[in-house]
């Protein structure tokens, strides 16, 4: 392998790892954040009496199964 090859081979495979760990980075970040507003719903769902509560996770149950189902 000549100099050049072996300076370009170095400089790509150290963008791969600035890339990969940017990406891990972001995956962190963002699972931080729905982990946040999983805490936050869950914590307003608890606050609720239990017929409500059972009134409301019904209606989301329904509206997400709504939205699996194919239009036609």
């Amino acid at each position: 392998m000549t100099k050049s090859k072996a300076v370009v081979t170095v400089l790509v495979l150290g963008a791969v790892v600035v890339a990969g760990y940017y990406a891990v980075k972001q995956v962190k970040q963002r699972k931080a954040v729905a982990d946040e507003a999983i805490g936050n719903i869950q914590a307003e769902l608890d606050g609720l009496d239990p017929l409500t509560r059972a009134a409301v996770v019904a209606k989301l149950s329904k509206d997400e199964v709504k939205g699996l189902r194919p239009s036609g």
